[in-house]
């Protein structure tokens, strides 16, 4: 279960609905927003995606997709507790983590108060997986054995090679960064550049950069598979959508969390809408489209806010000493049995 969903779950002694504010029920048609030379909007920025709401909705929240101001409360009060707890000592034989001052999980939910970041299916939950699909567990506690590829985002399956270890303790995708996009415990930062023919997605975590064609050329061929897939971009109105295939069998299809991988990238077709919504606002949603993995599509739905904030380098690679300590921590370990 996502960490939110406990704050959620601690306050189900709920009232009833009250109706949003007339601000926040105002829709995209009331606002015109700043275009470039060749008429798109401009969608250019640093854009803050934290947020406080689950991706999925808690089952005892039912079939509502919006909070109580009470219920809104009570999982920001307690999403801001979780993150003041990683302050706490770590426990013996432990050498410890970031503590609160690097983490930046997000302290508010959603505008609207949504009681998932799914939209659709209806019920804010991911769908069924296809029997037999391959799924990745993974610890932050200790290794949970497993085979390769390691398609998990943190933690690993043991400390014998780096292939041993996730593919963000290996500098190789970001725990958040996707594609798609998933808020997560640090760096929920994304810079936009644009012009007529391209877009450039540069993400926070692990520096890493798609760049997106506008120009209508075909998709990579099938043969050719890539970390983060093979982008196109075409414009719907005033929407970018980015289409986006060829990811590699040594990812997964779907990552609910950095601790679990569920599926693989082979057969997955992943839709990206980037809308901007207000002087301050952008709309990112996505949908997943993996028959092979999950019994139907579905589709999130996540909120960005405008950072006035620069976004600095990840310098993943030259800095991951954590790498070299862990495994070499493996060979000292062995050396002393």
């Amino acid at each position: 279960m996502n960490l939110r969903c406990f704050a959620l779950l601690a306050v189900l002694a709920a009232g009833p609905l009250v109706p949003l504010p007339a601000a926040a029920q105002a829709t995209a048609e009331d606002w015109e927003p700043p275009r470039l030379g060749d008429g798109r909007p401009d969608l250019q920025g640093v854009w803050d995606f934290r947020t406080a709401t689950p991706l999925e909705r808690p089952a005892a929240i039912g079939e509502r997709t919006t909070l109580t101001d009470e219920e809104a409360a009570a999982v920001e009060f307690g999403a801001t507790q979780f993150q003041r707890a990683a302050d706490a000592p770590p426990p013996d034989g432990s050498v410890g983590a970031y503590n609160a001052f690097w983490l930046d999980f997000g302290t508010t939910v959603t505008a609207d108060r949504r009681s998932s970041l799914i939209v659709d299916p209806p019920d804010g939950r991911l769908p069924e997986v296809v029997a037999g699909v391959v799924r990745q567990d993974g610890s932050l506690d200790a290794d949970l054995p497993g085979e390769r590829p390691v398609r998990l985002r943190s933690a690993g399956i043991g400390a014998d090679g780096p292939e041993d270890r996730g593919l963000a303790e290996r500098c190789l995708l970001g725990f958040n960064s996707g594609p798609p996009m998933m808020p997560s415990a640090y760096n929920n930062n994304m810079q936009l550049f644009q012009n007529a023919d391209h877009v450039v997605i540069l993400n926070e975590m692990v520096h890493d950069a798609r760049i997106v064609p506008l120009d209508g050329s075909p998709h990579a061929p099938d043969a050719i598979r890539q970390w983060t897939g093979n982008s196109r971009g075409r414009w719907d109105g005033d929407t970018l959508v980015v289409e986006t295939r060829n990811f590699s069998d040594r990812t997964a299809s779907f990552d609910p969390s950095a601790l679990t991988a569920l599926g693989t990238g082979a057969t997955l077709r992943l839709t990206e809408r980037f809308t901007r919504v207000g002087d301050d606002a952008l709309l990112y949603e996505y949908t997943v489209d993996d028959p092979t993995t999950f019994t139907r599509p579905f589709t999130v739905a996540l909120p960005m806010r405008r950072s006035a904030m620069p976004l600095y380098e990840y310098a993943c690679h030259e800095g991951n000493y954590g790498m070299v300590n862990a495994l070499s921590g493996a060979r000292a370990a062995e050396a002393a049995r």
